[in-house]
């Protein structure tokens, strides 16, 4: 039996799983819904890195943009519900994007919720160069012409991203539905967009900047209830400037919602271990994420419970219905 075998092993004996069927691995991978660079992105390369030493080969993060989760979610409802190899990032955009009807008739009932990668924050980011030095100027200029400056992110109207950006226009006293608001397929191209100037202020995830603190970029607000460790202590929050904006954003795997319990139970046992391990929190840490130390069951509540908090923003942001 091998070492990485035998640490499995380990991890579903002290979860009580011993007596399930242990399944085996062969072809890890991690499907990144959207472009290379955002935060899906990130959200693989953690468990690519973190948890090389427990998989028996290299783990490969394959890309498939399109809808910021869409086109993914419907392809693990369709050729893929069974694939035990195959985990799908996503955050809480995604789960928004599924309570909203943005994945078709879908539910959250059509996954397998599996484990948390870290937790996230929003962040509203510009340019180094960029006229706005603090969130006051932004604030100030969309009080004065919500039309005079161009926010952009990756996700439609109505999606995570989007939100964000409707709470920095709705604490200026602007009608969200009057931004100027521009929609990328995923991070990666709204930072391209960002630096190309297509857009003035990216509202993105804090965990996204970790690569860019290059002098490159400035993060004008975290929205966070406190500012954040390093690297980002030097950032203020929003709300110490006065705005009261704050959107925490879980990042995670699921798969297909016809995984076998023997597939998922291994992979949950792989997440248990490894959350607990100290090589997998230095990748964690090293991407911008916090600790977020849930998988199986006690994860698949916490999507559940967030979905919940979701839905009362929805109804009150007017995306979906009441009932």
């Amino acid at each position: 039996m091998s070492n990485k075998t035998t640490v499995i092993l380990a991890a579903m004996m002290g979860l009580g799983l011993a007596g399930t069927a242990m399944a085996e691995i062969t072809k890890p991978e991690c499907v990144a819904p959207a472009k290379p660079g955002g935060g899906f992105d990130l959200t693989c390369r953690v468990v690519q890195t973190g948890m090389e030493a427990m998989l028996p080969r290299a783990l490969e993060v394959t890309f498939m943009p399109g809808g910021i989760g869409a086109v993914a979610f419907n392809e693990f409802n369709t050729s893929r519900t069974d694939d035990p190899n195959a985990l799908v990032a996503f955050s809480t955009g995604s789960i928004l994007n599924l309570l909203v009807g943005k994945y078709g008739e879908y539910s959250l009932d059509d996954a397998r919720w599996l484990a948390g990668a870290g937790v996230d924050y929003g962040a509203v980011i510009v340019k180094a160069d960029s006229p706005f030095q603090t969130l006051a100027d932004l604030m100030a200029a969309m009080s004065a012409d919500p039309t005079s400056v161009v926010l952009g992110a990756g996700g439609s109207v109505g999606s995570q991203d989007w939100m964000k950006a409707a709470l920095i226009a709705k604490a200026a006293g602007a009608d969200p539905k009057a931004m100027r608001y521009a929609a990328f397929d995923g991070g990666g191209e709204a930072l391209a967009g960002l630096l190309g100037g297509a857009i003035q202020v990216y509202t993105g995830d804090m965990a996204e900047m970790a690569a860019h603190l290059d002098g490159s970029l400035r993060i004008l607000a975290a929205l966070s209830e406190e500012r954040l460790p390093a690297p980002y202590a030097e950032v203020p929050t929003a709300k110490e400037q006065g705005v009261d904006a704050v959107w925490p954003i879980m990042r995670g795997y699921y798969l297909g919602k016809n995984v076998s319990d023997a597939d998922y139970a291994t992979w949950v046992a792989m997440f248990t271990t490894a959350h607990a391990d100290a090589g997998f929190q230095k990748v964690q840490a090293e991407k911008g994420l916090f600790p977020l130390p849930l998988a199986g069951a006690a994860f698949d509540a916490a999507v559940r419970a967030q979905a919940d908090t979701l839905k009362t923003l929805a109804v009150e942001a007017g995306l979906m219905p009441a009932n």
